[in-house]
């Protein structure tokens, strides 16, 4: 937050003879007018991982969208409802508002600072390209949120209220760029923020390798509409990626209130009884036999089966299994970038050829085992799993994107952002139709619609986006989703 300071116009001769010092006499130093930039950094990374956790369907509906979850009384969110509740304009907001305006600010209040020593300015530089990477995270959620976004002009607001929609290929290319950057830059030999990153506690060597993880990302993401240049980048970043769940990019919430999860908060504190698993994806799990159901699921009595409430229907919260106590403690991590969501991109990185050490199947089981392995799982859990037909990589049914999706999808379960896109680009899982879609092709969305405010408050930018994109519906794909 910038200082606002008050402007008195006085004689010359007053002003030479009275305000000496006058700076030091007037700031009240126990309530200053700035906040320290890692508090910034701080709030933005908790508000960041919040948005990501939620279930409030006033800002998050990802569950929904990925039909990890359905409703039980109000079913307009399943429905893809997204205007009734301004869905759109409020996870604009929180992107935009509370998440890069405060990386922002951090960054522009860290590069103020005074660095001493050699040592200091290595700190320093530490921080700011911390930042980066999280804001490099932020805008490719937007993109993959929306499509094109506002991003060169979008937190300049004394240049301009009314920013423009940047293309979201270039918007995706910039990223690359500013990941690279960061790269380059990192210095392992030094700290960072400490305890004020609540990811990793500081540790630069774990911010480097998130760094070559989200560029992977960003790469299987670029897989189909841009091959050659996806191949290098996957290429590039696979030797430095995540190699176990110990490099997870993740929140742990505390166990007290206002520290804990927003699933503890949405689903205990409140008391309601919104949501109960979909049919999607407990018939998918039940037909493999999944390890994992009795930890993403809680049977209810006289019932020993697991039953998924009808995906878009009104669901009586008796009547179907519920969601696992497990992820309802206030202490359950919200994570950015996992190593089994990893070891999927590196599957389909080797299914479609590229040379990222190991082939296919390897990294697959990879991933489907360590998610085994991180529920809670065994050992021999995993290897059962495996060897089921319509599990194993060889025999399962469908192409490679089918399988490795199936899976990715499922180990995904509590992130459903991740989900729903992995839907997008592989095309699979098949998912349900609700009772009664709101989408304009009576379909799972492919993308938000922008937020309604964009239309009457930066009208001209948002019609040319809206064109740019082939229009502003829930069906128009994005750039990366070609099939």
């Amino acid at each position: 937050m910038k200082k606002i300071y008050l402007i008195f116009v006085v004689l010359a001769a007053l002003a030479v003879s009275c305000t000496k010092n006058f700076e030091d006499m007037n700031t009240d130093k126990k309530h200053p007018t700035e906040v320290p930039g890692v508090t910034l950094f701080s709030n933005a990374q908790v508000a960041l991982a919040d948005q990501i956790a939620s279930t409030n369907v006033n800002i998050n509906v990802w569950k929904l969208f990925a039909q990890y979850w359905t409703e039980t009384t109000y079913i307009d969110e399943a429905n893809y409802d997204i205007i009734n509740r301004t869905i759109p304009d409020n996870a604009f907001r929180i992107f935009y508002r509370d998440i890069l305006v405060d990386f922002k600010e951090a960054s522009r209040l860290i590069s103020e600072e005074e660095a001493v020593t050699e040592e200091d300015q290595i700190v320093k530089n530490n921080k700011l390209l911390i930042i980066q990477l999280l804001n490099a995270y932020s805008y490719q959620r937007l993109v993959d949120m929306f499509g094109n976004v506002p991003y060169t002009e979008a937190l300049d607001i004394e240049t301009t209220i009314t920013p423009k929609y940047d293309d979201a290929a270039s918007i995706y290319a910039d990223l690359i760029n500013k990941i690279d950057a960061a790269i380059d830059g990192l210095d392992e030999s030094q700290g960072s923020f400490g305890s004020a990153d609540l990811y990793y506690g500081g540790d630069v060597s774990a911010w480097k390798k998130f760094a070559y993880s989200l560029k992977l990302k960003i790469a299987i993401h670029l897989a189909d509409v841009n091959s050659a240049t996806a191949q290098g980048y996957a290429e590039d970043a696979a030797p430095n990626v995540f190699t176990s769940s110990d490099d997870d990019c993740q929140l742990v919430y505390l166990g007290a209130t206002p520290n804990t999860n927003p699933l503890y908060e949405d689903l205990v504190l409140s008391g309601r009884k919104d949501f109960v698993p979909a049919n999607t994806i407990v018939d998918i799990m039940n037909s493999l036999n999944d390890p994992r159901r009795d930890d993403y699921f809680d049977t209810i009595p006289g019932q020993p089966e697991y039953t998924g409430g009808i995906y878009g229907y009104s669901n009586s919260y008796s009547n179907f299994s519920h969601i696992s106590e497990k992820i309802q403690v206030p202490e359950f991590p919200v994570k950015l970038i996992s190593y089994t969501e990893v070891e999927f991109y590196l599957a389909e990185a080797a299914a479609r050829g590229w040379n990222v050490g190991g082939d296919a199947e390897s990294h697959y089981n990879a991933g489907i085992t360590n998610s085994i392995l991180e529920w809670g799982g065994t050992e021999d859990d995993a290897t059962d799993y495996l060897a089921q037909p319509e599990v194993a990589y060889t025999t399962a049914t469908g192409d490679w994107k089918e399988i490795i999706a199936t899976q990715s999808w499922i180990a995904s379960y509590t992130r459903g952002f991740l989900g729903w896109t992995t839907w997008r680009r592989l095309d699979a899982p098949v998912m349900n139709i609700p009772e009664s879609p709101e989408s304009d092709d009576g379909q799972v969305p492919k993308r938000f619609t922008y937020p309604v405010n964009e239309q009457t408050l930066n009208a001209e930018n948002y019609y040319q986006a809206a064109q740019a994109v082939g229009g502003d519906l829930m069906s128009t794909k994005l750039f990366w989703d070609i099939y």
